[in-house]
């Protein structure tokens, strides 16, 4: 009710308004359900440990530790060359490296272990459906920064949803779909806490804790929510000068140290729940595997030992071919790159999603140089003041993205992109907004012609369903 609220005060209570969306979450159902019918079992990286850790707290309750044996490269790539098939499987329950997870996604998906009898589709199912709240925060995200560009919002969301590599995460059973969920909502939460709205700093610390239950992936939700809460005491408070008191400046200053008391109670009342919730899993950890690991990492690296390392690459192929490989697989995998990544797109495609790209990026650039030319709102205006630090906030999501992508790959060599869609709901933002300053600067501003920012990224449903017919369930069947 609370977030329910505070968006209506943004002016988009209306239903009538929002009825595309409605129709794009319709369109998303369909072509998620038929990626997690079609595509053939196991073929989603991961998706064996994260069935059997489910399993196991269906059968025995929570929760599952992570030990030596529950990672055998060797037996991975007998089933991944075999395309899983049905006699290979004689060793299936064994494959249990994501035990080191929280468990909040697991315990969610054992309901739906048991009500299904252990359905494989019916757990990709509940996983897209956690993933079209993405969308939806996509949506109001979007909309809320931009209140008159429902169509950049549409856009946005249809980025988000139907991207293919990020379809393809959402409707297999993998606790990414929660945890993306999660991010997004705390994202929506942080806006209405900038605006003024009914969102608490302890609401946020309530959404990060619950991050925190679910994947290692949320944590830097941990220091977004303080940079909120400090760009909100920031705010500067327009006292005008008096003959009979300090000067303006001064006087503000002195207001801004009199706010300090609420800006630590709002720090605390933050921290408190996201401590509390956090530190159940946290204290699991240290019983399970001793103190430091309070998250579980040391004991899943020495497990999974044998992965290889990113080190072990740079001395064999030297820095050059490294970063060459590292930036075409990175970007390939993002967009499309199926299976246990065997699977690639052909080049074209490749270089349709680089071109989609460079309009993107390009127009956010000629978007953000326009809108500074010509806002007609003055700069220290309230609206402004949260505008801009709500789009502070999503950059820094971004930023973080990247930078917990890189940070992984010191370490293990992870070319993957979906470890990057953490940061999807600004990454799509961003493009939506690219793409439609192209449009306003060729097109003008006549009605109809907003639709096609939509449309540009519509595209994506055709070939979703070409993929997942076409390519993904033929060329990874058994």
């Amino acid at each position: 009710m609370t977030v329910q609220h505070d968006i209506k005060k943004t002016g988009l209570s209306a239903v009538s308004q929002h009825w595309p969306l409605a129709i794009l979450l319709v369109i998303y159902g369909i072509v998620a359900a038929l990626f997690a019918i079609h595509t053939p079992p196991w073929q989603a990286p991961d998706e064996p440990a994260h069935y059997n850790y489910t399993a196991q707290v269906a059968q025995n309750g929570c929760c599952p530790t992570i030990e030596v044996g529950d990672w055998n490269s060797a037996y991975l790539e007998q089933l991944k060359s075999g395309h899983f098939a049905p006699d290979l499987l004689g060793k299936f329950a064994t494959i249990q490296y994501e035990d080191h997870q929280p468990p909040l996604y697991y315990l969610m998906q054992s309901v739906v272990f048991k009500l299904s009898s252990g359905s494989l589709i019916a757990m990709r199912l509940f996983s897209a459906l956690l993933g079209a709240g993405i969308v939806i925060c996509a949506y109001f995200v979007t909309l809320m920064l931009l209140p008159e560009r429902i169509e950049v919002a549409l856009g946005a969301a249809a980025l988000v949803g139907f991207l293919p590599q990020h379809m393809a995460v959402l409707a297999s059973m993998n606790n990414d779909s929660l945890a993306g969920l999660e991010i997004g909502l705390t994202l929506v939460g942080i806006l209405i806490y900038l605006k003024g709205g009914r969102v608490k700093p302890w609401h946020l610390g309530v959404l990060v804790g619950l991050g925190l239950l679910t994947k290692l992936s949320t944590l830097f939700l941990a220091g977004l929510v303080p940079v909120a809460i400090l760009l909100k005491w920031w705010e500067p408070l327009p006292i005008a000068p008096s003959p009979y008191t300090e000067r303006g400046d001064n006087a503000s200053q002195s207001m801004q140290r009199a706010k300090l008391q609420p800006f630590i109670m709002a720090l605390i009342s933050f921290a408190l729940p996201a401590v509390i919730l956090g530190g159940l899993w946290s204290v699991h950890s240290i019983q399970a595997y001793g103190f430091p690991d309070v998250f579980g990492q040391r004991q899943h690296n020495l497990v999974v030992a044998d992965q290889p390392r990113t080190a072990d690459r740079i001395a064999a192929i030297g820095w050059g071919d490294y970063l060459r490989q590292g930036l075409e697989t990175t970007f390939n995998s993002f967009w499309g790159q199926f299976g246990w990544m065997a699977l690639p797109l052909p080049g074209w495609m490749y270089a349709a999603f680089l071109g989609l790209m460079i309009v993107g990026g390009s127009g956010l650039v000629l978007a953000v140089f326009r809108k500074g030319r010509s806002s007609a709102v003055p700069l220290n205006s309230p609206t402004e003041q949260w505008r801009r630090n709500g789009w502070i906030i999503l950059g820094l999501t971004a930023i973080l993205a990247v930078l917990a992508y890189l940070y992984y790959n010191t370490e293990f060599l992870q070319f993957q992109g979906r470890y990057m869609f953490s940061g999807i709901i600004p990454f799509a933002i961003g493009m939506a907004l690219g793409v439609d300053a192209w449009r306003r600067l060729v097109l003008g501003r006549f009605v109809i012609s907003r639709w096609l920012t939509v449309a540009v990224f519509l595209l994506l449903v055709p070939l979703d369903i070409y993929l997942i017919l076409k390519v993904i369930e033929p060329l990874l069947k058994p």
